[in-house]
Order: structure tokens, then C-alpha cells, then sequence
């Protein structure tokens, strides 16, 4: 499931991906869409290459591709990457290869390359692709636990869990690129003893730790991916932060699921990491014994045996105070997406099994990442056990909820013994004050 492309010996010509703990070494070739900031230039594709990306659309202009890498590199350079994400595996490895081998030292066309690197400190970001629909999983068994005994101690898991991948249909207007800032939402509030709900800004205000699944080819309406088929249809992944209103949450969930609690913002990091360059990292799916074994159609022995990914995750919280005081964010938690009670596959062959028809550039959210101790809540709903327990920061703040002008930042990173630290880069996000 490995080729040359992940040799941990592999070194680059551009020497800061060679730099211990970098996120972008060689190995890793994740893709986004920039230009240089303030510029006005148009958007394009570009891979991130130690503290450079390489402008795909220069890149493709030096003659340096060909074949199937020089078409989907054509694409790549464009304004989104839907284009790219359409052609499919075969394509997107013959890119990434093609890329490996003209990033590595000694390539003979590194001095035409080096004049199509643009400094990452120099560089903005869009979304990477014109997203047409946006659907958030549930897919942490620790998570759905974790809130499930906030409301309900006795009976936490609600019995459906275990044999159907839980999802609903989000918002795309307001999905942000890293960088967003947004402000408290307002909704209706059911506060504890009331007798009617209340408009209000919301005051519960948390983040999620989650992954982002891209989307590549997609399926014709009314036929279903068969799970031993899905990876061909996910691109890579990204982080994802689907921030949520918790008092508003409370109120209107049910019977029809979650509106505008989290319709106000989610937050993507801008960098997806190929599926390709996550190979190393995956590890066999599992199921414990004594639960419910997947339906036929969300099983299979490809899935059972490599359907998993050790992506560890982070959230870190920057505070006003910590900004003014230069002291930099505090972690909040670490955990890892191979928890996830449901794979990827899983995912994508439930949302198409009914028939409906997934496009490229298409965004999946896993749900928010929950380990199974305490630190590893995704949010801080779990970590203050629902406000009633303040989660201690290492400036001696303390935090129920989000406060205005706190940043939450997500990051994620892959390794491995035998293999090189790939990262995600990171996913930043701040809240702003409720309007009036």
C-alpha cells in the first residue's frame, strides 16, 4: 500500500522540509488553493513544500509534467480543486509522484521549480474547493458517550448508534477557511427553570475537534458506492472545526436535529492531505466482540484490515490575555482519530447507499474526535462536564464555555517508526462579539 513516494529517506531541495517536525517534509505533498496575500493575483492550487508552496499553475508552465501528471497538474493550478478531485486515483497519484521526484534532492529541474515557490508566510488562503453540500458525521463512540450521560446517566448511547453511521446536513454558506472570525450567534434559549425560550446571544458558546473528508469522483443519483469502492472516492483529508451553540443546541434539536447552533460557522484548515500520503499510517478497523457487527453493506475484509488512521489531534486555545501577553495558546486536549467507531468507507457508503448522489468537492465531517479518558474530550462540553467543572488554562484562566476573542486552533499530524511525521498544518478560528 506504499511506494517510493513515502521512503523516509527521501530529502527535499527545499531545505526547511527537512527541518525535524515539520508538517510539510517531501513525504507529505498535501494540496490547497493561495495567492500571495493582499495581492488581488487569482486564486490557485499549490502543495506545501517545508516553508514554501509551489505555485502549481507556474509549476505547470515550465514543462516540468507529463502524461496524467501534467493533466491533473493543470487542473490543479485552477481557482478550486474540484477539477483535480474529479479525475480520480489514478491521476492523483501520478501527480504526486511526479511531485515527489521533482521536490527531491537533486533534481535537475529545481532551478526552474524555485522560481514558482511562494514563502507560506506570505500566502493566503481560500476554501480549496467550491463545496456543493456539507454533511457532519457522528462517529465517536467516547463522544457520543461523553454527551450522551450529560442528559441521560443511565442510558448515555442512544441504541441506534452502534449499527447506522449517524449524520445531518450542514450549512456550506458559512464554511471558512483557517482564519475565519465570526461572531456569537443569537437564537432562541430554553434557560434551566424557564418556563418559554428566550432570543438571546448564545452563551455556551464550543468548538469541535473533527476531520474534514474531501470528496473526489462522485456517483450517479439512484447508485450506491459499494464500501469496497468508497476509497476511490475520497480525495484527502483536512481539520475541521464545527463550531457549536450548546444552549441553543438544547432547545431546538429535537425531533429534526441540530439548525442554527450550528449553522453560523465551521472552519476547515486549508491544506488536504492526500489519502495517498496517509497509507503508512493506517491500521486495521475493529470492532469490539460483544457489539453489533456492521451491516453487509458497511462491512468489508479491505475496511476491516486498513480502515482505520492514526491522525492525532490537538485543540489549543489563545486567549485575549494570552495574546497581550505573548504567552502563546494552551492545549486542551490531544486524542486520535483511530478511536473513530466508524471508517471512512463506512461513511461514505452509508451517505450513498440510498441513492443520493455525491459530487466532488463534496466536504464529510467525522464528528467531533473523542478519546477514551477524560483529556481526550473533542470539545469543551466533555472537558467541563457541561460547564459544571471549568477546564484550567496554564495562564490561571478558566473556561466553561468560548469567551469572546478566544482562538481555537486544531492541529493533526501522522508518525510512525520507519516512516516520516507528515502534519495538517493548522486550523485556527476566533470568536467575535454578538452583534447588537
Amino acid at each position: 500500500m506504499t511506494n517510493e513516494t513515502h521512503d523516509a529517506a527521501l530529502r527535499s531541495w527545499v531545505e526547511s522540509a527537512n527541518a525535524a517536525g515539520c508538517d510539510f517534509p517531501v513525504q507529505n505533498l498535501p494540496l490547497a488553493v493561495f495567492r500571495r496575500h493582499g495581492s488581488g493575483e487569482p486564486w490557485r492550487g499549490g502543495v506545501a513544500i517545508g516553508d514554501q508552496v509551489l505555485d502549481l499553475a507556474a509549476a505547470r508552465g515550465t514543462g516540468v509534467f507529463e502524461g496524467a501528471a501534467s493533466d491533473a497538474a493543470t487542473l490543479a493550478g485552477n481557482p478550486t480543486l474540484n477539477g483535480l478531485m474529479a479525475l480520480g486515483p489514478r491521476h492523483w497519484s501520478a501527480l504526486r509522484l511526479a511531485l515527489s521526484r521533482l521536490l527531491r534532492a537533486g533534481a535537475p529541474q529545481a532551478g526552474a521549480l524555485a522560481r514558482c515557490l511562494v514563502p507560506q508566510a506570505e500566502a493566503e488562503y481560500t476554501v480549496p474547493a467550491q463545496i456543493g453540500d456539507y454533511t457532519d458525521f457522528y462517529t465517536s463512540v467516547h463522544h457520543a458517550t461523553n454527551i450522551g450521560r450529560l442528559f441521560r446517566p443511565d442510558n448515555p448511547l442512544m441504541p441506534n448508534f452502534k449499527w447506522v453511521p449517524i449524520g445531518y446536513h450542514g450549512r456550506v454558506s458559512s464554511i471558512g477557511v483557517s482564519g475565519q472570525r465570526f461572531h456569537r450567534p443569537h437564537g432562541q434559549v430554553l434557560s434551566p427553570g424557564a418556563a418559554a425560550p428566550a432570543f438571546a446571544a448564545c452563551a455556551r458558546l464550543d468548538y469541535e475537534l473533527e476531520l474534514g473528508i474531501w470528496v473526489g469522483p462522485g456517483n450517479a443519483s439512484g447508485r450506491p458506492i459499494p464500501i469496497a469502492e468508497a476509497g476511490q472516492h475520497v480525495f484527502g483529508l483536512c481539520l475541521l472545526n464545527d463550531w457549536s451553540a450548546r444552549d441553543i443546541q438544547a432547545w431546538e434539536y429535537q425531533p429534526l436535529g441540530p439548525f442554527l447552533s450550528k449553522n453560523f460557522a465551521t472552519t476547515v484548515s486549508p491544506w488536504i492531505v492526500t489519502m495517498e500520503a496517509l497509507e503508512p499510517y493506517r491500521l486495521a478497523w475493529t470492532r469490539p466482540a460483544g457489539d453489533p457487527q456492521p451491516l453487509a453493506y458497511l462491512d468489508s475484509a479491505e475496511d476491516r484490515a486498513h480502515g482505520a488512521i492514526d491522525v492525532q489531534l490537538e485543540a489549543w486555545l489563545e486567549s485575549e490575555a494570552m495574546r497581550a501577553a505573548a504567552a502563546g495558546p494552551c492545549r486542551l486536549s490531544h486524542t486520535s482519530f483511530r478511536h473513530a467507531y466508524w471508517s471512512i468507507a463506512q461513511m461514505v457508503a452509508h451517505h450513498a447507499v440510498g441513492g443520493c448522489n455525491l459530487n466532488p468537492g463534496d466536504l464529510l465531517g467525522s464528528g467531533t474526535q473523542s478519546g477514551p479518558t477524560a483529556a481526550e474530550g473533542g470539545a469543551l462540553i466533555e472537558l467541563t462536564a457541561g460547564g459544571r467543572q471549568p477546564a484550567a488554562l496554564a495562564n490561571g484562566e478558566t473556561r466553561r464555555f468560548l469567551e469572546d476573542g478566544d482562538t481555537v486552533i486544531l492541529r493533526g499530524w501522522c508518525e510512525k517508526p520507519g516512516y516520516v511525521r507528515i502534519g495538517f498544518g493548522e486550523c485556527r478560528g476566533t470568536v467575535l462579539p454578538a452583534l447588537d
